[in-house]
């Protein structure tokens, strides 16, 4: 019986309190090539945080709860886990990062 799928590490930049949500770009960060997501919300209690995960599972046309934290709660230099399947959501987050 083989182990379920760990998923895939996806490391982010968080621009909190942007004007707009906006997923793109890429800044070299203590993880490696993170994609920045810059959000509305501010760094208080979590809220950054969740706006990130959302809007990094909508950018990836994922459902949310196939994206979840793993590093950084405090800091904006975050690591996220997607679990959902191979698929084109892949390719896009290379293109969000390397062309955003």
């Amino acid at each position: 019986m083989s182990s379920p799928d760990p998923g895939v590490s996806v490391p982010v930049r968080v621009r909190p309190g942007a004007g707009r949500t906006r997923v793109g770009g890429r800044y070299d960060g203590p993880h490696g090539p993170a994609l920045i997501v810059a959000v509305g919300a501010p760094a208080v209690d979590g809220k950054a945080t969740e706006a990130v995960r959302r809007a990094l599972a909508a950018a990836l046309g994922l459902r949310p709860a196939a994206v979840s934290l793993r590093l950084g709660a405090t800091s904006r230099d975050k690591v996220f886990t997607v679990t959902a399947s191979e698929g084109d959501w892949e390719r896009r987050l290379s293109e969000l990062r390397d062309d955003g």
